[in-house]
């Protein structure tokens, strides 16, 4: 991730603060973005492609939770997009739950060759809503990862996937953090969408 680390007129400018973004007056202007979903599912590994635009083959787990910043030009204005990575070993249960508080963006993600964490969706939306982050409140894109597999390897259809995002409100993107398929697009959309709901 970009900056990687661990673990003028018009109406007034407290006005303009909403939702943690500040005016361009007060650079800089950030947004806070949560990753999280079952373990091994990719999280890391889109964060990673669209912050340093390469894919790591080697998985590594992360450790309760991952932080990285990165600058992006929205709507003609800079934001530094805070990445909160969220493990999702049932181990760090209690670690990750403290980071929930204040996002204003949450990307949910499953592997789609793995049905088991397609159907953990609604368990992490639920954890997500239980510890401040509703989608009800929030910007949330649910992201079927690992698109490029093809044939018997995959077992989430695309339909099912759009399907269960269609049924509770949410964006849906078909995301390859191995070949770059929509990373870029899916997170470009979740910015900007936070981005004016906040400055709406």
């Amino acid at each position: 991730m970009g900056d990687r680390r661990r673990g003028g007129g018009g109406a007034p400018a407290d006005s303009r603060k909403k939702a943690g973004l500040a005016s361009q007056a007060d650079a800089p202007t950030r947004i806070k973005v949560l990753s999280t979903g079952s373990c091994a599912v990719g999280k890391s590994c889109l964060i990673k492609r669209y912050c340093e635009e390469r894919f790591v083959t080697k998985y590594i787990a992360t450790i309760g939770v991952d932080y990285g910043v990165k600058p992006v030009m929205v709507d003609s204005a800079e934001i530094r997009v805070n990445f909160w990575d969220l493990s999702g070993h049932p181990e760090f249960f209690e670690i990750r739950n403290e980071f929930y508080k204040d996002a204003q963006g949450v990307v949910v993600v499953f592997d789609v060759a793995n049905r088991d964490s397609f159907e953990a969706l609604d368990g992490w939306l639920a954890e997500a809503s239980k510890f401040g982050a509703s989608p009800k409140d929030l910007v949330f894109t649910v992201c079927a990862n690992k698109a490029d597999l093809v044939g018997k390897k995959r077992v989430v259809s695309e339909d099912e996937g759009r399907q269960f995002a269609k049924n509770r409100g949410l964006m849906y993107f078909e995301t390859s953090a191995n070949d770059g398929q929509n990373v870029r697009e899916m997170f470009e959309y979740l910015f900007t969408q936070v981005v004016r709901r906040a400055r709406a």
